[in-house]
């Protein structure tokens, strides 16, 4: 029951910002860039979104290795395709993930060390953004900047606490919460932080960041925006930062509110940003569109089943 309601939750705090954005700006701020898209900007979407994607399997493949099961790099490219299009057509955003997770715990049969594997794999990822979004706000003007130096505090902290949470805590036992901490400390060891691995984790990461980046500002530029990139950049953060939100709508929702309050305070309109976050929707869905192909490919390449001898 909880679940089912924080559900409902996350889905109507998706609605609501949007229904709040329609009512304030009207729906033009929405239907306008819709209108702008041409050739270009699906050929460019296209192709950043094959990168990646590509990106992100090779992170999820080199994740998995370190926990010890068999991921080809191929294999992790189709899986991403199905999630990317599934995050972006199902509410909460996540959903792509939890089945790719899901199923290829399946397909190797350790379910509970193929969710491990997307969780690391994710959360890695949003670390390099993270990190890359502080240094992008932190150079360049930003409606946040004046405050980077309290958040960064508060990210050390956090992070020093955690290191120290799990220095303190028994590493023996047989607890709960005890074979929990060494399967973390574990699988951060060697899925995230292994020789290997870490290099290759941290470059991919970067280049899905910046392929997003490009992503945007490809909306931006599609919608009408012609701030330099200096501008554009740290508000294109903002708003992709806002997408880890789970109360979202395949992705609409917060990015769309953050959006417009950065365009705004910056000097932007509004309006200006809720059409550059909503026509990157558009170019982020159809990027994802091959996804949509995966399970008519498996169920055409699928062996037929044997036919019954007769009776």
């Amino acid at each position: 029951m909880r679940r089912s309601l924080w559900s409902w939750v996350r889905v109507l705090g998706g609605v609501g910002i949007l229904a709040f954005l329609v009512w304030r700006l009207g729906t033009g701020a929405f239907l306008d860039g819709l209108r702008l898209i041409d050739g270009w900007a699906l050929g460019a979407a296209l192709g950043i979104g094959a990168l990646t994607t590509w990106c992100c399997a090779w992170r999820w493949s080199l994740v998995a290795g370190g926990l010890g099961i068999r991921l080809p790099v191929w294999t992790a490219v189709v899986h991403c395709y199905r999630s990317v299009f599934l995050n972006a057509t199902l509410p909460g955003g996540v959903l792509g993930d939890v089945h790719r997770a899901v199923r290829h715990g399946r397909d190797v049969g350790d379910v509970g060390r193929g969710i491990r594997a997307v969780v690391w794999e994710r959360s890695a990822g949003q670390v390099v953004q993270a990190a890359i979004a502080l240094v992008v706000l932190s150079v360049f003007p930003s409606p946040v900047r004046a405050y980077l130096p309290v958040a960064a505090g508060l990210v050390l902290l956090g992070g020093l606490a955690a290191v120290l949470l799990a220095r303190v805590l028994p590493n023996g036992g047989a607890s709960r919460w005890a074979r929990a901490l060494r399967t973390a400390r574990s699988d951060i060891r060697e899925g995230l932080l292994g020789r290997r691995n870490w290099l290759g984790i941290v470059v991919a990461s970067a280049v899905v960041v910046l392929g997003h980046l490009a992503t945007f500002l490809v909306a931006a530029h599609t919608a009408g925006a012609t701030a330099p990139l200096s501008r554009l950049a740290p508000l294109t953060l903002l708003a992709l930062l806002a997408m880890g939100l789970p109360a979202n709508i395949g992705g609409f929702g917060p990015r769309e509110g953050v959006a417009a309050w950065a365009f705004g305070a910056a000097g932007l309109t509004a309006a200006q940003g809720v059409s550059t976050a909503v026509v990157y929707g558009a170019l982020v869905l159809v990027s994802s569109l091959p996804g949509a192909a995966v399970p008519l490919i498996r169920r055409i390449s699928a062996p037929a089943a044997a036919p019954e001898p007769a009776a």
